[in-house]
């Protein structure tokens, strides 16, 4: 009989967004009230800056310089990411108030201006064999251009329904920039003993998030956005964000071979532009929204699982297909010495 270790592996649902979920039915169960709902709020601001902060210690200055000379791939991933989404996004307006209600369509639009993955980007890209450094870096800079391009999209595209203006943009920037900058100015000093712990650190990153989680729902039991989220709006919203990934997945893979490039550029494209990250968003949302966060991120933890679910399956497919053949230049193309470009493979001698 199958250990139930096994058996939860094998089910196509991410154990951390069971936990997420855990965390908001005990929200729902017992929220934070009174004192006790200060205290969260207050909690909850503090691993926020954590979270930042260990993004900063993280990203590494050197290996986001060497990775630019791939700038034609991170242009399209950040064009897919903070150009397209939002189009999208502000496409799907008509949809209030038929499918979406307003306050889920402005957590639909929220998702849209999110910045992309780097975890599951980088691990779905090596399955499928595709260009994990420049996977690794596109997910570094969108995720560095998310602190201060998605509150400025924020402001422009949600604005007023969601109380956010320049003020509240400079804030939250600040908010968010700061503790990164210090992780960066202290990572030489922070980033070796950081890396020894890396297991530690997985636990402090998701339990910043989970907390983040539980602050947010429990404000927004006091708002009551159970009252808010019948099972049609539920069905809707799931298909709305079926269709938005579908059409991500298609335009980011037709673009980029519109583009010319390459079978591994194309696949680390697709799976960086077409994903939004979960880890960047729930803690942007607690600022941006404060007490009305619950409902703003269940657009966005609903769209990660389908993102997992759906890139899983095309990375095993894209893993499972033959390398391209190798396209061996005409002799003519060597001088008579056999001077070949570097690295760049003998031909083999004909039968």
């Amino acid at each position: 009989m199958p250990r139930p270790r096994a058996l939860l592996a094998r089910l196509p649902v991410d154990p951390y967004i069971a936990a997420l979920l855990g965390t908001v039915l005990l929200a729902a169960l017992l929220p934070a009230t009174g004192g006790g709902a200060h205290v969260a709020g207050t909690a909850a601001n503090g691993a926020v800056a954590l979270l930042f902060f260990l993004y900063g210690t993280r990203l590494s200055t050197r290996e986001a310089m060497d990775g630019l000379r791939h700038w034609r791939l991170h242009l399209t991933v950040l064009a897919a990411t903070f150009a397209v989404f939002p189009l999208l996004g502000l496409a799907a307006r008509g949809l209030v108030p038929y499918v979406l209600s307003p306050q889920l369509y402005t957590g639909f639009l929220f998702l849209c201006l999110l910045p992309s993955t780097i975890q599951s980007s980088i691990a779905f890209t090596s399955i499928a064999r595709g260009n994990v450094a420049a996977a690794v870096c596109a997910g570094s800079f969108s995720s560095l251009a998310g602190i201060v391009v998605t509150p400025l999209l924020a402001a422009l595209v949600i604005g007023g329904s969601a109380g956010i203006d320049g003020h509240a943009v400079i804030g939250i920037a600040a908010q968010l920039l700061a503790p990164f900058l210090a992780g960066q100015l202290l990572r030489r000093w922070t980033a070796p003993r950081l890396a020894r712990h890396r297991r530690l650190l997985g636990y402090v990153d998701r339990g910043s998030i989970l907390l983040v989680v539980y602050a947010a729902f429990s404000a927004g039991m006091a708002e009551g956005i159970w009252h808010q989220v019948s099972l049609p709006r539920l069905a809707g919203l799931l298909a709305a964000e079926a269709l938005l990934l579908a059409a991500m997945l298609t335009l980011t893979g037709f673009g980029a071979r519109r583009l010319g490039f390459g079978r591994a550029d194309r696949i680390t494209i697709v799976f960086a532009g077409s994903k939004k990250s979960l880890a960047s968003g729930l803690p942007m949302a607690a600022v941006l929204f404060g007490a009305h966060a619950g409902l703003a991120v269940l657009p966005l933890m609903l769209f990660h699982q389908m993102q997992l679910m759906v890139c899983a399956v095309l990375a095993k497919r894209w893993a499972r297909q033959p390398p391209p053949p190798i396209a061996w230049p005409d002799d003519r193309d060597n001088d008579a010495a056999g001077r070949r470009e570097p690295g760049q493979a003998a031909r083999p001698a004909p039968a």
